[in-house]
This record gives structure tokens, C-alpha cells and sequence, in this order.
């Protein structure tokens, strides 16, 4: 139920700020409005202001809206009423009413991250865990435990670090953008900084996912190698483990983190057993060993071992809060780095240099949407401000049946001093909904293969 609601919610949301957009714009250009309408299908709520000639609808499938404005295109306009269609304003009106749309979403974007910003969240402090085995950060050198003050993109000035979510998304963009990125890391206190770089160009980024983190080494933020909530009758009771052991060491290697005991348990089965090892426990400052024998679990095609307790203490956590300003500086440049990067992996799924399985449907949308709002609030407000940087983006892209595609005979009309004809428009109305429908058709199948595959 949770996550209807708040898939509606963002769906109507976000379609509305798009069409108020178009809306607001069309009346400051002096153009009538007949109708704004959240919804396409039959009409559950209808009203119209006193003195207003908009009539404002809700209807039954919110999986759109639209503005219908006054246009002698679409039916016959009294000559008093001529200077009032959308089709007699000259070319600027038009290019920014049907601009205004997208527009509106990224200005929404740039409001939630702001938001988000001057609220303040606690997030995971910039501590790394243990890179994954061979890994292009293992091979950098980097062992867990480091804490990064700086990162950016080699050859960039580097930038101060507040959180590990920054360095995610310097990791996300270099490595979907080709780009190397370099870190500055401290270890124990005192040490002298150090520089990291991490040569991202090179790796094959076809696909945002998990995997993608995993060819880094760098999967989440550190937590201190302590046991959680156990199990009954699971191999890790079964071993004498309690909530709140600390493991210093597994056999012959010494236990820096969560993340390293984690990757050490799941690859502990060799042909379908799993095998034993000794580990030594510190116990509220008391050391002894136990023998853990994990148990083997299929996860996909991957045959691995667990332990039945949860592995990893919950990482140290930093309040990152921005004032007024910064915040709203900071909201207006996550919005053109997402829009940015949103338009390089598009350009990359057209050339084949990046897997059709990034695109989303509304499936996953309403998932991550659940989700999200599960997590809170300000979760939920950056599942939003994505979402709006994507339909904005979207939207511009030069298909005819999108606003982008409008701007482009508004483009064509600039250029040339006359409008596209009717029989081009026609034609490429009709490729514009062909190539929709196969982008929707492959974001469904990814969207069930991701959720039932």
C-alpha cells in the first residue's frame, strides 16, 4: 500500500509541476487555456475558478497530463479571440511555453536537493571499507579504514569531502563518464595524506548497478568488524557467536572491517562445502577462538557461505547540513550533474556503448518509490528530485511526440522563416510514437526481469 501511494503521489506530483509549467507560462504569453488536466480518460474531478476560462481536471489514469490551449490547428477561434490561440504567437512565446515544462521539473529538482540540504541528513561518514579482491581499488593500494578529504576527477581541482555519498557519486560518474578519479586519504591519526587515483576510464561501465561498485572495490563505507543479531540454530550460534563480538581474525588474516569478514564468509564454500576456520573473538575485552562452519546458500548462480548473523556495526554517521546559499547552490549543481549524466548514458545507450538495461519503467519507479518513503522523508525527497531531473531531461529530447521534439520544429521554423509542413509533421509524429513505444517496451522488460527475474 505504502508504495501506491507514494507512486501516485510522485507520479501526480511531478506531472503537475510539468504542466503547470506550460500552463503559467502560456497565460503570462497572453495565450486562452481550456483546460489543464492531471490524468488522461474519464474525468473524476472537474472545477473552474470564478472568472477563469481554464477548466482544471483530474482523470482516471495518472500516467500524464496536458495543457490545451486555445489553437486554430485544432478547432475554429472566433477573430476576437484570434490573438489569444498558441498558434499566432510569435516563434519566442511558443518555444517558452512548450520550454516551460521541462523547465519547471528541473527548477522542482534544484528546490528538493535544496531542501534536503538546509534540512540536514546523517549519513555515512567518508571512511572506506576493504576494497572487493582484485579490485581497481585494491590495486590502488587501498587496504579499509582510510578516511577521504578530498576527491575529484584527475586533472579537476579536488574537492573537500563531506560524506561517503560524495565519494559514491564521484565513483558513479567516473566510472559511467570514463573518467579517472583521485582521492586524498588519511589512515590512522596522524598519518600523512596520501593520494589514491583510480583508474576508472578504462573499466567497462555499460550498466549502472551493483556490479559496477563491485569492479571498483569500493561497495559501502566502513563498519567496524562487530557481530550483530544471531540467528538460532544458524552455524554462527552454533559457534558460541554472540551480539557484539568484535572478529580480529579469520585463520591467518587479520579482519579490518565488516565488509572484508562479510566477502570472507561468502567465499568460504569450495565445491559445495563449506569450510571450516578459526576465529578469534574479542568478547567485552576478553580474546578467544571459536571454529565457524558457514552454511552454503544459493544466491543466483552463485553458490555461497553464510553464517546466519548480521555482520558489520552500523557505520559512523556525520550530520551534513548546508545554509541557505550553499544549499541552494549545492541544489542547483547536483541537478545539472544528474542532468548531465543522464544525457551522456542516453547518448551511450543510442551508440551501443551503454546496456539498454538502464532504462526504467514504471515498475521499478514505483518500487524505488515504496522504498524510498519506507526510508523517510528526505529519502523519499531525493527519489523525487531524480525522477524530476529525468522527466525534465527526458522531455527535451528531440522526439516528436516530447516537448523537445516541438522545440525542434521551433528550431527548423527560426532557421528557415516557415514552419515545418503538415505532411512532415505527420510523418515524424508517427516515427516520434513508434520509437516511444519500443523505449517504454524495453523499460517494462527490464522492470519485470529486475522484479520477478
Amino acid at each position: 500500500m505504502l508504495t501506491l501511494a507514494a507512486f501516485v503521489l510522485a507520479l501526480g506530483l511531478l506531472i503537475a509541476v510539468h504542466e503547470y509549467g506550460h500552463y503559467r507560462m502560456a497565460v503570462a504569453c497572453g495565450v486562452k487555456v481550456l483546460r489543464f488536466s492531471i490524468g488522461f480518460g474519464k474525468t473524476l474531478f472537474r472545477w473552474q475558478p470564478k472568472g477563469s476560462s481554464t477548466e482544471f481536471v483530474i482523470a482516471a489514469f495518472p500516467v500524464g497530463g496536458y495543457v490545451k490551449m486555445l489553437d486554430e490547428r485544432e478547432e475554429p477561434v472566433a477573430s476576437e479571440e484570434r490573438h489569444l490561440a498558441f498558434n499566432t504567437q510569435p516563434l519566442r512565446s511558443r518555444i517558452a511555453i512548450v520550454a516551460a515544462g521541462p523547465v519547471a521539473n528541473l527548477l522542482l529538482a534544484v528546490l528538493l536537493y535544496a531542501v534536503v540540504n538546509w534540512s540536514g541528513m546523517q549519513l555515512p561518514a567518508a571512511i572506506l571499507a576493504s576494497p572487493e579482491a582484485g579490485s581497481i581499488a585494491e590495486r590502488a593500494g587501498l587496504i579499509g579504514g582510510e578516511r577521504v578529504q578530498r576527491a575529484g576527477f584527475d586533472g579537476d581541482e579536488l574537492q573537500s569531502v563531506e560524506s561517503f555519498e560524495d565519494i559514491r557519486w564521484f565513483l558513479t560518474r567516473g566510472a559511467l563518464e570514463g573518467q579517472d578519479v583521485r582521492l586524498v586519504v588519511s589512515g590512522p591519526v596522524g598519518a600523512t595524506p596520501s593520494d589514491v587515483l583510480l583508474k576508472l576510464s578504462g573499466m567497462d561501465a555499460s550498466e549502472a548497478n551493483a556490479d559496477l561498485f563491485r569492479k571498483i572495490g569500493i561497495v559501502g563505507p566502513f563498519s567496524r568488524p562487530v557481530i550483530g543479531e544471531v540467528t538460532a540454530g544458524a552455524a554462527a550460534d552454533k559457534a558460541g557467536l554472540r551480539n557484539g563480538d568484535v572478529v580480529r581474525q579469520v585463520g591467518s588474516v587479520s579482519i579490518v572491517d565488516g565488509q572484508q569478514l562479510r566477502q570472507l564468509i561468502r567465499a568460504s564454500v569450495l565445491n559445495g562445502e563449506a569450510a571450516p576456520s578459526v576465529w578469534k573473538i574479542d568478547r567485552a575485552g576478553t580474546q578467544f577462538d571459536v571454529t565457524v562452519k558457514p552454511e552454503v546458500r544459493q544466491e543466483g548462480e552463485l553458490v555461497i557461505g553464510r553464517i546466519g548473523a548480521y555482520v558489520g556495526a552500523i557505520p559512523e554517521l556525520v550530520l551534513v547540513q548546508y545554509g541557505a546559499a550553499d544549499g541552494l547552490w549545492r541544489g542547483l549543481i547536483r541537478t545539472w550533474d544528474v542532468s548531465v549524466l543522464t544525457l551522456k548514458m542516453m547518448g551511450k545507450m543510442l551508440v551501443g556503448d551503454a546496456s539498454l538495461k538502464n532504462l526504467s519503467g514504471p515498475l521499478t519507479i514505483a518500487d524505488y518509490a515504496g522504498k524510498s518513503a519506507g526510508m523517510g522523508l528526505t529519502q523519499y525527497l531525493l527519489f523525487l528530485a531524480l525522477i524530476s531531473v529525468s522527466l525534465g531531461v527526458l522531455n527535451l529530447l528531440p522526439l516528436p511526440v516530447l516537448d523537445g521534439g516541438h522545440l525542434m520544429y521551433y528550431l527548423w521554423e527560426g532557421l528557415t522563416g516557415k514552419p515545418v509542413s503538415d505532411a512532415w509533421m505527420e510523418r515524424l509524429q508517427r516515427g516520434g510514437i513508434a520509437l516511444l513505444l519500443v523505449m517504454m517496451s524495453i523499460a517494462l522488460f527490464n522492470d519485470i526481469t529486475r522484479l520477478f527475474g
